[in-house]
């Protein structure tokens, strides 16, 4: 069972794509990715990488099992 680590910003949206997400569309303060009727709010990419517990946030908010995140 691996771990989650910190990712750039760059293969967080690849991956978040791989999952069937589309964006990122700009937002008001910050850009969005869909999936169906699901929208998530994601970092902006100037902020350096995005750390385990916001990573973690997001995945919950946009219904992302750690499991289907990590390809296991």
């Amino acid at each position: 069972m691996s771990r989650l680590t910190p990712v750039s910003w760059q293969k967080f949206v690849q991956r978040m794509r791989e999952l069937g997400f589309k964006g990122p569309y700009a937002g008001g303060r910050h850009p969005y990715m869909r999936r169906g009727d699901v929208t998530v709010i994601i970092p902006n990419p100037h902020e350096g990488d995005i750390g385990v517990g916001l990573l973690r946030r997001i995945l919950q908010q946009a219904g992302v099992s750690r499991e289907e995140w990590l390809g296991e």
